[in-house]
Order: C-alpha cells, then sequence, then structure tokens
C-alpha cells in the first residue's frame, strides 16, 4: 500500500493547488460566523472530492478496465496527454488575456453557514482542473492490487490531500490564528501571482510521467 501512496502522491499535491478553494476559504474564515461556516466549506469540498475518486476507483475495478496490461498502457497515454493538452490550454488561457488588464476577479458574496456547505461542494465539483488531475491518481489506486479496506484507506488520503486548501485555512485558524492570517495572506499573494505557472508546470510534468510509462510498458523496457 506505501508503494501506491507514493504513486498518488505527485497528483494529490498537484490537485492542491487551487487557488480558487483557498481564496473562497480564506473569505469565509474572515466572515461572520467564520470557523463554523468555513467547516462546512470544508466538508462540503471534502465530501465531493472523495466520492468523486471513489466512483472512479470502484467503478474502474467493477467493468475490470486495467487488467490487460495493454489497456493499462494506452490509459496511461490518453490520461498525459490530456493533462498536457490542459496545461497547454491553461498557457493559451493565459496568453490571450489582453496586456495590462488584470485577471477578473469574481465578487465574493456573504455565505451563511447554512449555504456554506453547497458552496464548498459546488466549488470542488466544478474545479475542473483538479478533478482531470484525479483521474490517473485514482487509476493506480484501482490497479494497485489492494484490499478493499486499503483502497477505501487511499481514497481518503487521496481526497484529503487534493481538499487541503479547504481545511488548512480552518486548522491553521483554530491552532495559531494571527500567525495564520499572516500566513494565508502570504500564501494567497504567492498562488495569485504564480498558481498558473506551478499548475502548468505539475499538470505537464504529469503527462509526461505518464507518457512516458505508458511507452516503456508498451515497449516492454
Amino acid at each position: 500500500m506505501f508503494q501506491a501512496f507514493l504513486l498518488i502522491l505527485p497528483f494529490g499535491l498537484a490537485g492542491a493547488v487551487s487557488p480558487m478553494l483557498l481564496t473562497e476559504q480564506t473569505v469565509l474564515l474572515a466572515g461572520r460566523d467564520g470557523r463554523r461556516a468555513a467547516r462546512r466549506f470544508a466538508a462540503g469540498a471534502l465530501l465531493v472530492v472523495v466520492a468523486y475518486i471513489g466512483l472512479l476507483v470502484f467503478f474502474g475495478r467493477a467493468i475490470s478496465l486495467p487488467r490487460e496490461p495493454s489497456l493499462d498502457s494506452t490509459l496511461d497515454l490518453l490520461l498525459g496527454t490530456l493533462l498536457l493538452l490542459i496545461s497547454f490550454a491553461i498557457i493559451n488561457r493565459g496568453r490571450n488575456r489582453q496586456p495590462g488588464k488584470p485577471a477578473s476577479k469574481k465578487s465574493h458574496r456573504s455565505f451563511g453557514t447554512g449555504q456554506a456547505f453547497g458552496f464548498g461542494a459546488f466549488s470542488m465539483a466544478t474545479n475542473f482542473t483538479t478533478l482531470a488531475i484525479l483521474v490517473p491518481g485514482a487509476k493506480m489506486i484501482a490497479v494497485g492490487g489492494l484490499d478493499f479496506p486499503e483502497r477505501v484507506l487511499l481514497v481518503f488520503v487521496l481526497g484529503l490531500m487534493v481538499a487541503t486548501p479547504a481545511w488548512l485555512p480552518l486548522a491553521l485558524a483554530r491552532v495559531a490564528p494571527g500567525a495564520a492570517e499572516r500566513g494565508l495572506a502570504g500564501l494567497g499573494n504567492l498562488i495569485q501571482s504564480h498558481g498558473r505557472r506551478l499548475t502548468v508546470l505539475l499538470l505537464a510534468g504529469l503527462g509526461l510521467f505518464l507518457i512516458l510509462r505508458g511507452l516503456l510498458d508498451i515497449l516492454a523496457l
């Protein structure tokens, strides 16, 4: 199981780079009854991502896709190509912006505690870049030859890693409120400045890794 964890670790870390989730959770924490709303936001985001990974893992095993090595290699090539295409699309979207025109910022309306859970679930469900990254990670859990409890554990572990922007601000605010506020502000500025570049590098790197692994499997090297 530890080997499977090492394989999914890069995908969990890449999926955790989500400026949108981090910004929304930070805004909720600063609002009225912030901690309660932030807890529900994190719960909604975590529920969606764990359910999504679980469906990929157990549906993939149910239809027995990974049992043929050639098909497994083909999936690596397809998923790697998909990640590369997504990274190129992100680059092109950045280039198409008018020079000197800042990226548009969505207004964050105030959400009550009753709406925060749905807000977190919706934010994760519409985070399409992260969802795409999770497909190869879930595939590695499905084809790892693990027992059912081990697969369930890795599904939750991968979900927790990806949902880090939703629960980490809340955890930091509980442990060290003052330091957490300063740290989150710095982290938010860093992601705002370099988040797109980091996302592109992670997606391209994972895509190339999958393509190389698929080619090596096909060539039996």
